[in-house]
């Protein structure tokens, strides 16, 4: 963890990745996530914690999931939330994203929720700020989404606590996928026993992501407890690495077939959205299996949690 993610104290000020954060502060918030998981049918809990404080959503990206349980997170701790439109802002008129956080800290901002296309910029961001307000990274290029890696850890942890005796595979765009790297540094600092990281060899990630790699999709999910599937980053892929879609399901999608190949308890999972008869088909993603709805849900209670450490 970068220094400019914490105060003197080594209380964690900005989030701006999973990477090098010491397990007992993921299990902290992943702990203070389970707090806020309401159970089905039953209304998601809310208190006054940040009441007066006020949250800034600033996507430089299209974005539903993210943004959506960023503003459901805040008002159901008491913030005030501004979304800023930014075709709409000063930014389209050239202003640079630096003095657009200057007029907003003036307005009395306490923390920035940004999402970005470029990797490194959040790191820029928070050295800017420094301790006049929290910045929490809602994705970064290709590199970190570390409130989706928590919210992937708590419902893995939900449904299969002993995280040591996991099997885990995330498969698909590992390469170009924020999400997969995000959730590679949680389940690795969190000590998952095997992570498995399967893909078709272009999109397969670079060495100095940990796991063990797979071409072969029947290989990566067989006796898996766990199975991620990703989609195709078909806008941050090179023309030449864009594998033909209408063929993928047969070749690297998760199909009821290869799903029978995992342990028969295994969950499925997906960061959304996805890509219905590419990457996984409609029997599995809608089968008894699949968590995907419980992620969603999930990644509300965990920027709750998120929201709360950094601005309590």
């Amino acid at each position: 963890m970068t220094q400019s993610q914490q105060d003197p104290t080594g209380r964690l000020r900005h989030l701006l990745s999973l990477q090098g954060l010491p397990r007992d502060m993921l299990h902290t918030l992943l702990a203070r996530a389970e707090t806020y998981c309401a159970p089905a049918g039953q209304r998601a809990p809310r208190n006054t914690q940040l009441a007066g404080r006020t949250v800034a959503n600033l996507f430089f990206e299209p974005s539903t999931r993210t943004r959506a349980s960023f503003e459901l997170a805040a008002r159901r701790l008491g913030a005030e939330v501004l979304n800023l439109d930014i075709s709409l802002s000063s930014t389209a008129k050239g202003e640079s994203i630096l003095d657009t956080l200057d007029t907003l800290l003036a307005m009395g901002v306490d923390a920035f929720v940004v999402r970005h296309t470029d990797d490194g910029l959040h790191a820029m961001l928070a050295d800017f700020l420094g301790h006049r307000a929290a910045l929490i990274n809602a994705g970064e290029g290709i590199s970190n989404h570390p409130t989706q890696g928590l919210l992937d850890a708590l419902t893995i942890r939900r449904h299969k606590p002993a995280l040591e005796q996991l099997t885990v595979t995330i498969a698909g765009d590992i390469r170009h996928s924020r999400v997969a790297h995000s959730a590679v540094h949680a389940l690795t600092t969190l000590g998952v026993g095997e992570l498995r990281l399967a893909a078709p060899a272009a999109a397969l990630a670079d060495d100095h992501l940990p796991g063990n790699r797979f071409t072969d999709l029947d290989q990566a999910v067989r006796d898996a407890d766990v199975i991620m599937m990703l989609r195709i980053q078909k806008e941050r892929m090179a023309a030449e690495q864009v594998p033909d879609t209408t063929q993928y399901l047969q070749h690297f999608g998760l199909t009821p077939e290869r799903l029978a190949l995992a342990r028969p308890d295994a969950i499925v999972m997906h960061p959304g959205p996805m890509n219905r008869g590419v990457e996984i088909a409609d029997s599995v993603a809608d089968g008894p299996q699949a968590v995907i709805r419980e992620q969603v849900a999930n990644g509300v209670a965990v920027r709750m949690a998120v929201l709360e450490m950094l601005l309590d």
